[in-house]
């Protein structure tokens, strides 16, 4: 039997409404993601500690780009031969901007600057041991 986990432990839930999980720094409110510890990187504060903070799960496209080439290892293409992909750098509530791909069947012809998307969770790759999970982000109709 094989299992279905994500990818990157710990960077996002799964389930009908799946969420980034960042890290927010105590003193100052900052978030970041991936999560944090040790110092806060917002230069004005001196703060040490953090919390989990579930990101929002909606935010508007900042850039986009595809890539045409296949990225070099650890990468594992999803598809063989490679098929190019498209990713976007989307800009949450909380201030933060988060790359991730976008959801299949979706490429840069059907992107904006500006357009709202939402977190979806999809399957990167599998292998004999099973299928790994990551974050996409998917255009809101």
């Amino acid at each position: 039997m094989t299992e279905t986990s994500p990818v990157i432990e710990g960077w996002f839930t799964t389930g009908p409404e799946p969420a980034l999980i960042g890290s927010r720094c105590t003193t100052c409110g900052s978030t970041f993601f991936p999560r944090t510890a040790g110092f806060c990187r917002n230069p004005a504060c001196s703060g040490e500690e953090f919390e989990d903070a579930e990101l929002s799960r909606r935010g508007r496209i900042w850039s986009y780009t595809d890539a045409q080439y296949q990225p070099p290892a650890p990468y594992v293409p999803a598809t063989d031969p490679y098929e190019p992909f498209a990713l976007a750098a989307v800009e949450l509530p909380e201030g933060i901007v988060v790359l991730g791909q976008v959801a299949h069947g979706y490429g840069v012809a059907d992107l904006a600057v500006g357009q709202e998307v939402e977190l979806v969770v999809e399957p990167l790759h599998a292998d004999e041991t099973g299928t790994r999970t990551i974050w996409k982000w998917r255009p809101v109709a």
